[in-house]
């Protein structure tokens, strides 16, 4: 049997979901709408794949997948969601997602990319194939001489920036030192043209670089 957790704070979504997934013979679903209760689950019981929402009360999917795969590197993680994960997108991957899947698909797509993911291929939507990217992110403005290359460690910091973070919450979030957070954000400045931690955060927001919706 294949083992399947899906964790998703909205009841009828999860409860859907598992009724479709069920119909596949060698599935076993468990599901769970606190996020805070997944880890105690995860240790009680092994999982095949684990499916998390990635905006959800008290800790984010992203935020679960890094806590889920400190405790076990071995784990299948998707992310399952509405949502656009391509602002995000860098992170997850880095953060050790095997792939994504949304709450639009049929139960075949669904299938099929639990099954991908057992075989250790990666489950992408086809929108974000061509919008994939090496080391760093390029964005673009109205103007076409406008663009800022960023770091993944600048994608992050401009992420808790826009959370509203102080200096300090910040470097101790990312477990860098408040020198070397500074240091980030000087640079960050420079490549934005601004001098503040709010011009920078909307002159993110202008390129697209932060979604409307953050990860809380």
């Amino acid at each position: 049997m294949i083992n399947i957790l899906i964790v998703d704070d909205h009841l009828s979504i999860i409860e859907g979901t598992k009724m479709l997934l069920e119909q596949e013979p060698d599935f076993r679903i468990t599901i769970e709408n606190s996020s805070l209760r997944v880890m105690d689950e995860i240790k009680l019981n092994q999982y095949d794949v684990l499916l998390f929402d990635l905006y959800m009360p008290h800790v984010n999917g992203l935020e679960l997948t890094k806590k889920a795969l400190s405790y076990n590197p071995d784990l299948t993680i998707l992310i399952y969601t509405g949502f656009d994960i391509k602002p995000h997108f860098n992170l997850l991957v880095e953060a050790g997602v095997s792939g994504f899947l949304s709450k639009t698909s049929s139960r075949e797509e669904l299938v099929t990319g639990i099954r991908c993911a057992l075989r250790q291929q990666v489950v992408l939507p086809l929108s974000l194939v061509r919008e994939l990217r090496r080391p760093g992110i390029i964005a673009s403005g109205s103007n076409s001489q406008e663009k800022v290359v960023l770091s993944s460690l600048e994608e992050e910091i401009l992420t808790e920036l826009a959370k509203g973070k102080s200096t300090r919450e910040i470097s101790t979030k990312l477990a860098m030192s408040q020198r070397s957070l500074e240091y980030n954000l000087t640079s960050l400045y420079q490549k934005f043209g601004v001098r503040t931690r709010v011009d920078t955060v909307q002159k993110a927001k202008d390129l697209g670089l932060i979604p409307e919706e953050e990860l809380k």
